[in-house]
């Protein structure tokens, strides 16, 4: 099982998710992508859904010896959420990081403002909301966005991904009400090895499906 990019993901993605809300389970949907890469899915997910489209903007923190290892994530102003085990591996604390989380606060400051252009926050109380990303690897990012969601009492919370880690989603059992995926591989290393194109977006390309979706 290979995706050609992550348009095509989302359309497989949105199949098992139409469904639900056939069955009554999705009422009064709203879809959150995790940008860049969980846009051109979510986009997908939400045109199938005939659901409205917004994002959530979660910034990994990366461990000081190499960033792309995620040991941490935020979601605007709230507290960051840690893999205690990663910490406690490499002997780490929350206070030896908190340039890191500055660093990040402020990325993901910029990003909301830049992505939204003024646009307030869509309000989730009460809706079914879904998270989409274009993967699910270690699970750090997912689980500070979902916290970001329970907290605005949604009536029903998925999270949803084309691919996924057993140990992912093992790690996130509680933090959704249900996690939907296409493919969960034996074996996984990395969320690329499952897409041809696994090209990394750029802020104008996200920018332009936000407002091809809220403009049509």
């Amino acid at each position: 099982m290979r995706f050609q990019d992550r348009r095509e993901a989302g359309r497989e993605l949105a199949a098992p998710l139409v469904e639900r809300q056939r069955l009554g389970l999705l009422a009064d949907p709203v879809v959150l992508a995790l940008p860049r890469g969980g846009v051109p899915v979510a986009d997908e997910v939400a045109g199938a859904l005939g659901a409205p489209l917004d994002v959530l903007v979660v910034r990994k923190i990366g461990a000081p010896f190499n960033r792309e290892v995620g040991i941490g994530a935020l979601v605007g102003e709230e507290p960051p959420v840690f893999d205690e085990r990663a910490l406690t591996a490499l002997g780490l604390t929350p206070g030896r990081l908190s340039d890191r989380v500055d660093a990040e606060r402020r990325e993901a400051r910029r990003r909301e403002e830049l992505y939204r252009g003024g646009r307030p926050a869509p309000a989730l109380g009460g809706r079914s909301v879904v998270v989409v990303d274009d993967g699910l690897a270690t699970g750090v990012t997912a689980r500070a966005a979902l916290r970001a969601v329970r907290a605005a009492s949604p009536a029903r919370l998925l999270l949803a991904v084309p691919v996924c880690s057993s140990q992912a989603t093992e790690a996130l059992a509680g933090e959704a009400d249900e996690i939907v995926y296409v493919y969960r591989p034996p074996r996984f290393e990395a969320v690329g090895q499952w897409y041809d194109d696994f090209a990394q977006l750029t802020d104008d390309e996200v920018l332009r499906t936000l407002r091809a979706a809220h403009d049509g």
